[in-house]
C-alpha cells in the first residue's frame, strides 16, 4: 500500500527531457524553472509568489496543503524565501526609527491578521513608509504567510496565524485592540 498517496486537484504543465548520461540529465534536470503562482504585485516591481505543496512534512507525510511564501524580484529574478525572524528584525529596526510609525504598522499587521486586505488596512491606518521593508511588503507577504500556517495548523486548537502576530504584539508590548 502507497504511503504518501494524495487526492488532490493539479495543474499538469508538460515538461519533455530525453534520457542522457548522467552529467547532462542532470544538467537539464536542474535548468528546470521553478513553477510558482504570483499571488501579489508590489508597487516596488517585485511580486508575492507561492508554491504549492511547499514540502513541509507532519509525522513524515508530506503536508500537502503547505505552500511557500516567496518575494521575487523580476529584474534579477531573485527569490526570497522571507522568514518570520527577517521580518521581526525588520519591525525591530523601525522601532529604533520611528516607534508611533511602527505600532501602525503592527497595528496595520493585526488588521490583516483579522481578514482586512493590506490596501485597506494602510489607507485607513494611514500608515507610510519607513526603513527598511516596505509596509506593502510586510502586510501582503504576511498576508500569504498566515493563510500558509492556518493551512498546516488547522486543528481547532491550533493557533495558525495567531502564533506568529501574538509573537509580534508581544516582542513590542502591545495589545489586541
Amino acid at each position: 500500500m502507497a504511503k504518501n498517496l494524495f487526492k488532490h486537484k493539479v495543474h499538469l504543465v508538460p515538461l519533455h527531457l530525453d534520457n542522457s548520461a548522467r552529467n547532462q540529465f542532470r544538467a537539464e534536470l536542474m535548468d528546470i524553472p521553478y513553477l510558482l503562482y504570483e499571488v501579489e504585485n508590489l508597487s516596488t516591481g517585485e511580486k508575492i509568489l507561492i508554491n504549492k505543496p511547499g514540502g513541509k512534512r507532519n509525522f513524515g507525510r508530506l503536508s500537502k496543503n503547505d505552500f511557500m511564501v516567496f518575494i521575487f524580484n523580476p529584474q534579477n529574478e531573485e527569490l526570497w524565501l522571507i522568514s518570520h525572524n527577517e521580518i521581526l528584525e525588520d519591525l525591530k529596526q523601525k522601532h529604533q526609527t520611528n516607534k508611533s510609525e511602527t505600532e501602525k504598522i503592527i497595528y496595520g499587521l493585526l488588521d490583516v491578521c483579522n481578514g482586512k486586505e493590506p490596501e485597506v488596512a494602510i489607507t485607513e491606518k494611514k500608515i507610510t513608509d519607513i526603513c527598511g521593508l516596505t509596509t506593502e511588503t510586510l502586510l501582503k507577504v504576511y498576508k500569504w504567510i498566515w493563510g500558509q500556517e492556518d493551512c498546516n495548523y488547522s486543528s481547532e486548537k491550533a493557533e495558525g496565524r495567531w502564533r506568529s502576530m501574538n509573537k509580534i504584539l508581544e516582542e513590542f508590548n502591545l495589545q489586541k485592540c
